[in-house]
């Protein structure tokens, strides 16, 4: 059996089709991955010893072009671009393979469903939250240049407009591109890509998925691995030269709404009395001064990071999220976009952090949330969600797949 994962996005997005890939391969599957084309996603892969086929499209050069100077490409044109160059990676990957996985930007998962449409394969949609899955339950996250209305609360009605909305913003690219490949139009863009049974791939205590729903969703638990690299030397001693620090990191997000983020977090972590441990992520965080009770830190082992630190402060990737619960540790999230807001949402409504109101953090608002976060009920809440989360969704997903799990190629759309 051959299964062909794919994903576009940041590491975030890629992360957990890496566990995946070696669950697969502990069963005997024959994994291919395709995700974009930069250099941390293909030296992860191969450090997993995993096939890595690289999507033409860098996702770090694909947001500087949309923050560059002059004119961007138009929306129709990018999204043509990106569901094209997903078709053509997951085209390479898929011969002879049974089944296509898939998550990511919409126009990437849209292009890989019709590089399945297109060779006979299967297909399932992963969602790493539960927020990107139409449900009475909860609203979608606005679409690029369309907030949601104000005053419409209705989740169905929120839920409607999003499917006009996706059709209105993704559906002349994704038509364009399959024209070139001859496919016909789609009926509509989000049924397409997200299916009838999609998978989600969250912890059913942190991102619970609430029936009854539309969908036939199918919830397997977070896909993540036991990380076992050691920290580097640097940072194991600056660990152990004082008390568990703060840590402050972003990932993948560029803080661009901020100017000053690297001396808010330091100065309000300061002013709890506590360490701080500063990680520098594309924000390029820095130090504000030499003062020996603040360090930086470039990519790290989070699993082992986690369980030493006091609390964790971050943007609310899925990630992240997961693995500071996991380390039992509490939170703040200061949430950016998409399912960050969510992830926020859930942290303060489990008790095992802060969420903070917004996206650019003051040391007056991010003092605040660590007040929260550090208290002593918070830290007891956070230890004991930990033995809560489930770690085997990977394995448990691998032998759905293998199982035949996944829709079959269809000519209706």
């Amino acid at each position: 059996m051959r299964v062909v994962l794919s994903s576009y996005g940041s590491r975030g997005d890629v992360e957990p089709m890496v566990a995946l890939a070696v669950a697969l391969r502990g069963l005997g599957v024959d994994v291919r991955v395709c995700a974009p084309d930069d250099a941390e996603f293909a030296e992860r892969l191969a450090g997993v010893g995993v096939e890595f086929v690289p999507v033409r499209f860098s996702i770090r050069a694909l947001v500087a072009q949309a923050r560059g100077a002059g004119a961007p490409p138009s929306m129709t044109e990018r999204v043509t671009s990106v569901a094209a160059a997903q078709y053509e990676a997951v085209t390479a990957a898929g011969e002879g393979a049974d089944t296509v996985v898939a998550t990511g930007l919409f126009p990437a998962v849209a292009g890989a469903r019709s590089a399945a449409e297109k060779l006979g394969l299967r297909f399932a949609y992963v969602s790493y939250f539960p927020g990107m899955l139409p449900s009475p339950h909860h609203p979608p996250y606005p679409l690029p240049g369309r907030p949601l209305p104000e005053g419409v609360t209705d989740n169905r009605t929120l839920w409607d407009l999003d499917l006009e909305g996706q059709d209105a913003v993704y559906g002349p690219g994704i038509t364009a591109f399959r024209q070139t490949v001859g496919l016909p139009p789609l009926a509509s863009v989000r049924p397409y890509a997200v299916t009838g049974r999609p998978l989600l791939a969250a912890d059913p205590v942190l991102g619970p998925w609430q029936e009854p729903a539309d969908l036939d969703v199918v919830q397997t638990g977070v896909w993540t691995r036991p990380d076992d690299r050691p920290l580097p030397s640097d940072l194991e001693d600056f660990l152990q030269a004082g008390e568990p620090p703060v840590y402050v990191g972003f990932g993948s997000m560029s803080m661009h709404g901020s100017s000053d983020t690297a001396r808010v977090a330091i100065e309000s972590v300061r002013a709890q009395g506590h360490r701080v441990l500063v990680s520098r992520g594309w924000a390029d965080l820095d130090l504000i001064d030499d003062r020996d009770d603040c360090m930086t830190v470039g990519e790290a082992n989070h699993q082992a990071l986690f369980p030493r630190v006091a609390a964790v402060v971050h943007h609310g990737g899925a990630g992240t999220t997961t693995t500071a619960a996991r380390a039992g540790v509490p939170q703040v999230v200061i949430p950016q976009l998409v399912d960050q807001p969510y992830w926020a949402s859930r942290v303060a409504a489990l008790g095992i952090g802060a969420a903070h109101d917004g996206p650019v953090p003051t040391v007056e608002s991010l003092s605040a949330a660590l007040t929260t976060a550090l208290a002593p009920h918070t830290v007891a809440a956070a230890a004991a969600l930990a033995a809560d989360i489930r770690t085997d969704g990977a394995e448990r997903t691998a032998n759905l797949l293998l199982d035949g799990f996944g829709e079959p190629a269809r000519t209706d759309r």
